[in-house]
């Protein structure tokens, strides 16, 4: 006989004496003797609907190369603050900040009507020195000097003034002229050389005179073309100080542009590695902005000296960032491989939980899991597919769980599925 039919003879001769209410109550107490009956197992049912179904895998011991952790910022590959090398007032301001520029892209513009008048009477000095010289607007300057229409005059007078002294000195020793003429006929010769040195003289100030206004000119035209600033590089105007109207010196700070199609990665690396991180190697890098994304980098500087606070030299890669979905000051950690081979603690991907910057798993303790964080080293990805390797918090052979679906949380009981 069971408890139930203990419980229904017992409530029964309680009511024996009774007189109408016999059957009913009888009646009454076969449902409460069902209800009874079915307490022990209903409670099991619900114990085991409570079970949440879950993977279990093995936390896994493996040689592995060992890859350096180091952490830094990204920075852009290059950051110029432009500033304006001409005096003038802002007319245009055609680029602001966040935009997108390309090489030679107009950023500033000045008021050109002053610098234009300079390049036009800079112009007007060298055509009036080409037309002393007697050469056109596009004709280099004379080589010879004496192909020139000036010194050939000077250098007919000379010609026909030596040889008057030659016969003036001839006739004066046959007594045949005065000693005036004779003087006159010199002093003419002399005269004429004089003036030919001059000829001499005056080209090679107007040679020297070209060159100097035809430089000032080019001064001018570049400064009329420094009235349009432009973007040095292609990238993004991250900051802009003028505004339209505005009267600009010399070196006046007006805009900040950077260069994001790659980006430089600063990483502090413990001074324990300095022996096995080389140039040329490739990185490793994550962002929380992209929790389950790898950027790839490849070391390009490595500082020389170790930070004498922090113990930690910076190593630089160079990231190509196409996509712009890298931001300069993003924190990054990065794995860097090395040759050296140690024991390391691997568990699949899917064990491992990320939120608010934290990582952890749930450890198997029975068929109840508790939480527990953990510091990963890095994320593999090999034959048995995306691993984290686990610097702390696990050791091996201890069992996590991961949800088939849904989350875990801490002490919840597991059902293993395969």
């Amino acid at each position: 006989m069971n408890s139930g039919e203990n419980c229904l003879k017992h409530k029964v001769r309680g009511f024996g004496r009774s007189s109408g209410l016999a059957p009913v109550c009888a009646a009454s107490l076969l449902v409460l003797a069902t209800g009874c009956s079915n307490t022990r197992p209903s409670s099991a049912a619900a114990g085991q609907s409570r079970a949440v179904p879950a993977h279990i895998y093995t936390a896994s011991e493996e040689t592995s190369r060992r890859q350096v952790q180091a952490v830094g910022s990204l920075f852009p590959l290059e950051e110029s603050t432009l500033s304006s090398q001409v005096e003038g007032r802002v007319s245009s301001v055609v680029a602001d900040v966040g935009d997108r520029v390309n090489e030679g892209q107009p950023l500033i513009l000045l008021d050109t009507r002053e610098l234009e008048f300079e390049v036009e009477r800079q112009k007007g000095l060298v055509m009036q020195v080409r037309a002393q010289l007697g050469i056109g607007p596009n004709d280099p300057p004379p080589a010879d000097s004496t192909k020139l229409a000036s010194v050939q005059k000077a250098e007919a007078d000379r010609f026909d003034a030596e040889g008057k002294y030659r016969r003036a000195e001839s006739m004066f020793k046959d007594n045949l002229i005065s000693q005036q003429q004779f003087d006159e006929a010199k002093s003419r010769f002399q005269s004429t050389q004089a003036s030919y040195d001059l000829a001499i003289q005056e080209v090679a100030r107007l040679k020297a005179l070209l060159i100097s206004n035809e430089a000032s000119k080019q001064l001018a035209e570049k400064k009329l073309a420094d009235a349009t600033i432009r973007a040095p590089y292609p990238g993004l105007v991250k900051s802009r100080d003028v505004h339209p109207g505005e009267y600009l010196k010399v070196q006046s700070p007006v805009m900040v542009v950077v260069r994001t199609d790659r980006l430089r990665s600063r990483l502090a690396v413990p001074e324990r590695w300095a022996g096995w991180v080389k140039p040329g190697a490739d990185v490793d890098l994550h962002v929380e902005a992209f929790p389950g994304e790898t950027f790839h980098g490849r070391i390009d500087r490595i500082n020389p000296s170790v930070a004498q606070d922090s113990r930690t030299f910076e190593v630089e890669a160079v990231i190509d960032n196409g996509t712009g979905k890298l931001k300069p000051g993003f924190f990054v950690q990065a794995s860097i491989p090395s040759e050296k081979e140690e024991k390391a603690i691997f568990v699949p991907e899917q064990a491992v939980s990320y939120r608010y910057g934290v990582y952890k798993v749930f450890v198997m303790n029975g068929s109840q899991v508790h939480e527990r964080q953990i510091k990963p080293a890095r994320v593999a990805e090999d034959d048995h597919g995306r691993r984290f390797e686990i610097a702390e918090g696990l050791s091996s052979n201890d069992r996590v769980a991961a949800a088939v679906s849904g989350e875990l949380h801490d002490g919840d009981t597991v059902k293993a599925v395969p």
